[in-house]
């Protein structure tokens, strides 16, 4: 019998998409492949992301196409499931087959270990039925190895889900949960097998993952320099990344080691997501300004040339046109070679949501535009003052054009470049030549000795 066709789409974060990764895995392991074609699919997937409103909304839109789908699959007597996952799942539950009462399976996000079970009883009694449940150590427990034999370049692991913060405009705590890490010896081990198979680059995934404070049977626990250190450790990892991280887990061990570890690539998202202090206490971000800036001053001191990045919010509520005015001030002073800005928009049931002045949408988006103006500048400034250097670039799949292949430079720039499939999964020195809006263009860098194809461990 030919295997069952699963069909998944993924939503917002990296972390979303590491989740999908998973899902699909284990799915696989139960006679699954996977399709891009909708349309085709035994199983589908939408794995949901609660940030924003428009991405919920999205989210229904998307529903209403698959539902399309499946009954044109029934009027050839083809069944077809749909699953909702993620944090539109985890946040709204049995509402989701109230308002799509196509779908089958509603899945939070530390449910999806129990997905091939769901699976099977949703096929077996038609059902519909609702997971969201909140023990991530579970899920991590239960979740299969990592499957052999797909070799790829760059690889993201969850190492932290959930937090502790209670930002007054985020979802998180309400649809990831309270703070929880792997165990190191859980995430080594993780490592060490996509090392098999291929991975040179890793970045640890978590909502605060310079939270991180995972069990160790040794030591109380370890932090995220700790495991970092650890991982560097692994020979064939040659490079190492982590992502988000919130101002005040920034310790002092994780910040040396930007200048002390060469495997810790030169890049850091750090949000600060306003730069009026009275914004940012309305926000409940529990630092200042001037303690954002010293902090990315100890960073830069640490490895001078860093890449930043941040989120930023405008329109926040009861932000006047000077508190913006310190936002950009600040995002003029820090400049960062990448950003990602964002219109507030209220999120049922935080504190935000009811806050009395609501910002109008006409000046959000005025705002917005300054701001991002102002921050695409800054981005292409960091891009250009890369043209004429050397960078080490990690070749991750091919590029646009025929003949390209393409990667990312220690600083997270997409990079193209002529030359063989055969230089994917490798790190070659290339010689930049030119910074268009979205990547970089080169020449791998004359004298580079091949090393010949990675093999996938067998």
């Amino acid at each position: 019998m030919s295997p069952k066709k699963l069909h998944i789409k993924t939503f917002g974060c990296q972390m979303n998409a590491y989740d999908s990764e998973r899902m699909a895995e284990a799915l696989e392991s139960q006679g699954y492949a996977l399709t891009h074609d909708a349309a085709e699919a035994d199983l589908v997937i939408l794995n949901t992301c609660h940030i924003r409103e428009k991405a919920v909304e999205k989210v229904y839109s998307e529903l209403g196409r698959v539902r399309l789908a499946k009954e044109d699959r029934k009027s050839r007597g083809l069944d077809t499931l749909i699953a909702v996952a993620g944090c539109v799942a985890q946040a709204e539950g049995s509402e989701i087959m109230a308002r799509a009462p196509a779908v089958d399976i509603v899945v939070g996000p530390q449910s999806y270990h129990r997905l091939a079970h769901l699976v099977e009883e949703a096929a077996a009694t038609g059902k519909g039925l609702v997971a969201t449940e909140f023990p991530a150590e579970e899920k991590f427990a239960h979740l299969p190895d990592r499957p052999k034999g797909k070799s790829r370049a760059s690889a993201f692991v969850t190492v932290q889900e959930g937090c502790d913060k209670f930002c007054t405009f985020c979802v998180v705590p309400y649809t990831r949960g309270a703070e929880f890490s792997r165990a190191p010896a859980e995430i080594i081990a993780e490592v060490e097998r996509l090392a098999t198979m291929g991975v040179r680059e890793i970045t640890l995934l978590g909502q605060n993952v310079n939270a991180y404070h995972g069990p160790h049977p040794d030591e109380s626990s370890w932090p995220l320099a700790r495991l970092l250190r650890s991982l560097a450790e692994i020979p064939a990892i040659e490079r190492l990344r982590y992502t988000t991280s919130h101002p005040l887990d920034m310790d002092e061990e994780l910040i040396a080691l930007f200048g002390n570890e060469p495997k810790l690539m030169p890049y850091l998202h750090l949000p600060f997501q306003a730069g009026s202090d009275r914004i940012l206490a309305a926000m409940n971000r529990k630092h200042t300004a001037a303690q954002y800036e010293a902090l990315i001053g100890k960073v830069r001191q640490a490895r001078p040339d860093i890449a930043l990045s941040t989120d930023i919010i405008v329109g926040f509520p009861g932000e006047t046109d000077a508190d913006f005015e310190e936002t950009l001030a600040l995002a003029a002073r820090v400049r960062f070679a990448q950003a990602f800005s964002f219109k507030y928009s209220p999120r049922p049931g935080t504190p935000a949501a009811s806050l009395e002045g609501q910002v109008p949408e006409a000046a959000k988006r005025e705002r917005l535009y300054a701001l991002q103006s102002l921050l695409d500048g800054d981005r292409h400034a960091f891009d250009r003052a890369t043209v004429g250097r050397s960078l080490e670039v990690l070749f991750e799949g091919r590029g646009r054009k025929p003949g390209q292949i393409a990667g990312r430079s220690p600083y997270l720039q997409a990079v193209h470049v002529e030359g063989p499939d055969e230089l994917i999964g490798q790190i070659a020195d290339v010689d930049i030549l030119a910074a268009s809006p979205n990547s970089l263009t080169g020449v791998i860098k004359s004298g580079f000795e091949w090393r010949g194809p990675v093999q996938a461990a067998v």
